[in-house]
């Protein structure tokens, strides 16, 4: 089969407001050929916005944007030819699949034999043989997320655009659509831009991850780096629980830094960011112990809560000072006994967290 273009998209500066809002202010970044970059924020935070300007379907108040270099900002959103999926899916109910994926193909005036064919070759990618004669009211959700997909995917664009799609499909069958997507972007190599305000839903299908907060840029980065070197506060919170201590008399040296958290000195090591009064952790580094550690740093809080999450359980804490604190530990690991009330001390190793 015919390998998908893939284009590269750069934004300069592009901000958009509406009236005296601002929904976007001064975003820059480059969507590389062929990498799945996903939009990532809480809502109203500008980054499906920001895809409907990248679509055409919104103007920019200010910035440029360049498609392969060339400027593209007044293109119109026909001219730009990108594939769409909305969150919707958009499907023509009086149309079959086969005519539906056909669409765009015969807007463009392809030839009958050539329509046939990629009409074909579409519905085997997305996996619904022997469903192209039905029309979208006796498919089920995922299998109309499919035909969105092979639709926007027919006719070779540059770029595939795709807003919230999996919004309307309950956990399994967003799972299996997170897969297929991630099938597709991988066998065709195509440029993904992808809209989500689910966290995991990013972390596991993007090459990078841009994450906006109130019209801003806030991070742009692999999934890794966003989760465990988050550029500031707002990621670090937005993405998963975190645990955040406020730490006093922070020094630095080669080998690292240390502060003092409720009378507690704790070392940090050098490679996790330059030492502030902030200092951030993540659950899954903590560990639970009847007393400190001497090789790691080590607080004392008493348990709250348990919740039991299958093979994880969620543990609430709060320190002497009244800090909370959220662990996730093995179910397995846990000692039956432990109960609300509980003195415990929290330990982690001091290569683990980050300064904000």
């Amino acid at each position: 089969m015919k390998e998908i273009r893939a284009a590269e998209i750069g934004a300069e500066g592009i901000g958009k407001s509406f009236g005296s809002f601002a929904a976007l202010t001064d975003v820059s970044l480059t969507i590389g050929r062929g990498e799945f970059l996903t939009l990532l924020g809480p809502s109203g935070s500008g980054k499906t916005t920001f895809l409907m300007i990248l679509a055409g379907f919104e103007a920019a108040t200010c910035g440029r944007l360049r498609l392969d270099g060339a400027d593209m900002t007044h293109t119109p959103a026909e001219a730009r030819a990108f594939g769409m999926v909305f969150q919707g899916y958009a499907l023509f109910p009086h149309m079959t699949v086969e005519e539906n994926i056909a669409f765009p193909l015969k807007v463009q005036r392809r030839s009958g034999a050539e329509v046939k064919r990629r009409v074909a070759e579409m519905v085997e990618m997305v996996g619904l043989g022997g469903h192209g004669h039905k029309r979208p009211s006796g498919l089920s959700g995922g299998q109309q997320q499919r035909v969105a997909l092979a639709r926007a995917l027919a006719y070779d664009p540059p770029v595939l655009l795709l807003d919230e799609p999996f919004s309307a499909l309950d956990k399994n069958l967003r799972g299996q659509m997170q897969d297929e997507v991630r099938r597709l972007h991988r066998d065709l190599g195509t440029t993904f831009v992808f809209v989500t305000h689910d966290q995991t839903e990013a972390l596991a299908l993007s090459s990078r991850v841009a994450i906006f907060n109130h019209g801003v840029l806030q991070q742009i980065a692999p999934p890794k780096e966003v989760y465990e070197r988050p550029a500031n506060r707002f990621v670090a919170e937005f993405l998963g629980t975190i645990n955040i201590l406020p730490l006093t008399g922070v020094t630095s040296g080669s080998d690292g830094a240390s502060g003092v958290f409720e009378g507690q000195t704790l070392r940090m090591a050098a490679s996790l960011g330059a030492p502030t009064a902030t200092f951030a952790l993540r659950p899954e580094y903590m560990a639970l112990h009847a007393g400190a550690l001497p090789d790691r740093n080590s607080i004392p809080a008493t348990l709250v809560d348990l919740t039991y999450q299958g093979a994880e359980t969620q543990l609430a804490l709060k320190t002497p000072g009244g800090v909370g604190l959220t662990l996730s530990q093995p179910t397995a690991a846990l000692p039956g006994s432990l109960a609300p009330g509980a003195q415990v001390w929290v330990t982690w190793f001091a290569d683990r967290g980050i300064f904000l």
